[in-house]
């Protein structure tokens, strides 16, 4: 007896229904040994093979007494799952068996995959039978697969969250109830079954005698279908991150300087506040000299009120709206430039807010700074030059401010994006920047653009030379030749005639 012989019988068993599923199963455990012991298809198998199948084919002779009387149409779907089988069986209408598979699975993935098989079989009849149905009711002996399909918060392993998935898709929780396993006919299959036995089982054939009453009247749903999820295996462990963001406590002015990227931009969002601030005043300064002024008229404090309302609002009408002009844009600059610097040389500003020097220490020191208009400059020995006075003065910006990589950023795309010592060049006009020349090579290194145009180009392989420059000559061979002309007119004693021309080159 072989492994192909076997396997041949099991499979000349005509069974679509999946009725003789518990009688089957014996023979497919064997062919599943044969299998994990990597038997050849033509080896004989063992002897103790040999007996179980020789008792198998005994016992299968009892099949021809299984019988199945079709007086009721139940609809009723009972998975199940054994190490060593499944089994879903569709009562007086279908059953389906499967044999585990060679690798280890845990019992809880077994139980959910007879689940699913239960759920397609469900979906395939309903599609198929022209007989109308009501709801299914899906019954298990496994409480970790009721549990599996109640979850709503817990967030399950690949494998078994694909398999709830389709569970949840195609039925609701409440259709799924449990069945002890005793009397799940289910369980059969699972275990394997006599075909004598077989014939004369009532609980494979009719089913469980509890589906015979009210459904007010089934089994309990037990605790353990309400049981946390926590430890569970199939579960996907969560863990609990804090964090803690800290926000570092900017001022506004800083908060606006970072918002912007470009430097023109900034310049005239500070101008529209510094524009709104003095408007407001004004407004301010308005409303007290109208106050002044209807109080001495006017004695009753609404018609006070409503007077000076009617005021504001003329004044506030007739009030030209002007756009931005130059002068605000220069005095958004110098406001920028005094914020600057109350934070990088705020020292250094109080020294000389207070007619000292600054300290031998500071960075300043070399520069000889000097305090013109709230705004700190350069000093130095250049007062009687022709230059402009910000080229002779230039206001000092640390090249660690915001407002220092803003100010070069510009100059750079201003300048067609120059190199360094023109940007230097152009910054020397108006600002100084101390070590100005590191804070403008690391500015260059940013520039897309410029690194687009200082990138090294591609090269192109010249191709080989041709034959004739590389090749000599062949060498002239002293053969004798002859060249031949014509034919010409020739004229010879008043007679005309046609001659040819003969050449022989002379020979060394």
């Amino acid at each position: 007896m072989t492994r192909r012989g076997i396997l041949a019988v099991v499979n000349s068993i005509y069974d679509p229904l999946g009725l003789l599923a518990p009688v089957i199963l014996p023979a497919k455990l064997l062919l599943k040994d044969l299998c994990k012991e990597q038997s050849g298809w033509d080896e004989d198998i063992s002897e103790k093979h040999a007996e179980d199948w020789k008792g198998w084919t005994e016992d299968v002779t009892y099949l021809s007494n299984f019988q199945v009387n079709r007086v009721r149409l139940w609809h009723r779907i009972l998975p199940v799952t054994g190490e060593q089988a499944r089994q879903e069986a569709l009562f007086l209408v279908m059953g389906k068996s499967r044999v585990a598979s060679l690798k280890q699975v845990t019992i809880p993935r077994l139980e959910l995959t007879a689940a699913v098989v239960a759920v397609k079989i469900d979906k395939m009849l309903h599609q198929e039978l022209q007989v109308p149905l009501q709801p299914s009711t899906f019954w298990t002996d496994s409480t970790t697969v009721l549990r599996y399909i109640d979850n709503d918060t817990a967030r399950f392993k690949t494998f078994v969250a694909n398999r709830i998935n389709v569970i949840r898709e195609a039925t609701k929780p409440s259709q799924w109830k449990y069945v002890r396993t005793t009397e799940n006919p289910a369980d059969l299959p699972s275990r394997g079954l006599k075909a004598k036995s077989l014939a004369q089982s009532r609980t494979w054939i009719d089913g469980p005698s509890f589906l015979l009453n009210n459904e007010c009247d089934w089994p309990e749903q037990p605790m353990q279908r309400k049981e946390s999820l926590q430890n569970d295996p199939e579960v996907k462990n969560t863990a609990t991150v804090n964090t803690i963001q800290v926000e570092e406590d900017k001022e506004p002015m800083n908060k606006l300087i970072d918002y912007y990227s470009e430097w023109h931009k900034l310049k005239r969002a500070v101008a529209w506040i510094l524009k709104l601030k003095r408007t407001l005043q004004q407004l301010k300064d308005e409303r007290k000299e109208l106050s002044r002024t209807i109080i001495q008229a006017e004695k009753d404090p609404e018609r006070q009120r409503s007077k000076l309302e009617h005021h504001m609002k003329k004044y506030k009408s007739t009030r030209e709206k002007k756009p931005l002009t130059l002068d605000d844009l220069v005095a958004a600059e110098s406001e920028i430039i005094k914020f600057s610097q109350r934070q990088q040389f705020n020292e250094e500003l109080q020294a000389l807010q207070k007619g000292k020097q600054v300290s031998r220490n500071s960075q300043l020191f070399r520069l000889d700074p000097i305090l013109q208009d709230s705004i700190l400059r350069v000093g130095g020995r250049l007062n009687k030059s022709a230059m402009p006075e910000t080229a002779k003065r230039p206001a000092i910006i640390s090249k660690h401010s915001r407002v220092a990589t803003l100010i070069l950023s510009d100059i750079h795309q201003r300048t067609g994006h120059a190199g360094r010592s023109y940007v230097l060049a152009q910054l020397r006009r108006k600002y100084w920047i101390p070590q100005a020349n590191s804070a403008i090579r690391k500015l260059l290194n940013k520039c897309v653009v410029c690194r687009r145009i200082t990138g090294k180009v591609g090269e192109q392989k010249m191709a080989n030379l041709p034959e004739d420059r590389l090749l000599p000559d062949k060498p002239h061979l002293p053969t004798p030749a002859l060249t031949s002309s014509g034919p010409f007119d020739v004229k010879r004693g008043g007679v005309q005639s046609r001659d040819t021309a003969c050449c022989s080159p002379a020979l060394p």
